[in-house]
Formats: C-alpha cells, sequence, structure tokens
C-alpha cells in the first residue's frame, strides 16, 4: 500500500500543532519562573511574557483557522525537556544566590527555542501562500526576540549578582557569569 508522500503543507502543519504545545507549556513555566524568580526585573519581565504568551497562543489558534485545520496541539518534546531541565534547576539552585540566573538561562533557553520554530513557521507560511498566517507569526517571532534580549540585559545584571559569592581556591576559574553574556 502506497503512502501518501509528506509536503511542507504536511510540515507546516505538524510544526504548528507543536510549537501550540510549547507555547502553552511555556505560560506555564513563565508563571512558576515567575514566582520563584528573587529578583524584582526578572519577576516582572516572566509575568509579562506570560500574558504576551497567552496571547501568543491565541494568534496560533487564529493560524489553525487561517490554514482551515483543527487547533491540536502534538507532544512537543523540545519544551518537556527544557521545562524538566528548568524543574531540575530549580531544585539545585533554588536557594543559592545563583538561582535566578540559571532562571533567566532556562527562559532563554525556552526563547531560543521558540525563536527558531517561528522564524521557520513563518518562512513556510509565506512559502505556502498564507501572507496573513505569517504576519501573525512574525508579530510573535518579534516579540520572542524583544524578551531573549531584555533576558540577556537582565541576566548580565543577575549573573554578576549570582557570582559574588567568594570560593575558597585562590587560582579558582573566573566566575560564572562575570564577563560572559547568558546564552
Amino acid at each position: 500500500m502506497a503512502t501518501k508522500q509528506k509536503t511542507l503543507q504536511d510540515a507546516f502543519y505538524e510544526t504548528l500543532k507543536d510549537v501550540y504545545y510549547a507555547e502553552k507549556q511555556s505560560v506555564r513555566a513563565l508563571k512558576k519562573s515567575a514566582k520563584a524568580a528573587e529578583h524584582d526585573e526578572l519577576k516582572q519581565a516572566f509575568e509579562t511574557h506570560a500574558e504576551e504568551s497567552a496571547v501568543q497562543v491565541e494568534r496560533l489558534q487564529q493560524v489553525f483557522e487561517i490554514i482551515g485545520k483543527p487547533t491540536r496541539a502534538k507532544t512537543c518534546e523540545a519544551m518537556q525537556g527544557l521545562t524538566a531541565e528548568m524543574e531540575e534547576d530549580l531544585e539545585d539552585f533554588g536557594d543559592s544566590p545563583a538561582a535566578d540566573a540559571v532562571l533567566a538561562a532556562c527562559a532563554q533557553a525556552v526563547e531560543h527555542y521558540e525563536i527558531a520554530r517561528y522564524g521557520t513557521l513563518k518562512t513556510w507560511a509565506t512559502q505556502l501562500g498564507y501572507k496573513d498566517a505569517a504576519k501573525l507569526l512574525d508579530e510573535t517571532l518579534q516579540e520572542e526576540k524583544k524578551t531573549d534580549q531584555l533576558l540577556s540585559q537582565i541576566a548580565e545584571r543577575i549573573n554578576v549578582e549570582g557570582s559574588e559569592e567568594e570560593t575558597d581556591d585562590v587560582e579558582a576559574a573566573p566566575k560564572r557569569g562575570s564577563k560572559a553574556k547568558a546564552a
């Protein structure tokens, strides 16, 4: 029995379902991160982006409508991995001076994943002739990039604060985050 060959349309829909799941997970993770964050600016960034992400979920629902497909989520293994890593890091670093720096790094990992996915979806939407969908996806892409830049700025400050604890080893490596930007 011959199977139907997959198309870019199929890839677009499957990736859209994946991102829909990921974005819904992101809203939950951001709310949890906001509760865990000590640094006021980081807490505010998480709260603001959680609200923004809820709107992004609505935008994705509009994209499903535009392409005439049912709004469905498909388990996103990448987002599950990123949120599991965040949970583990919260457990490991939760009461340490580095906790907020670690939270910011986890959030940036999520943002980088979302930037990659929204960039791909926007390109594919354009190639498939979904002009309105491409516009909605680009709007979200720009928000994700802006959030990543904000997290980088915040991380530069809190990484320094989190690295201020002195070590006993005189020849220790440079303090984490003291000069490097969070990735």
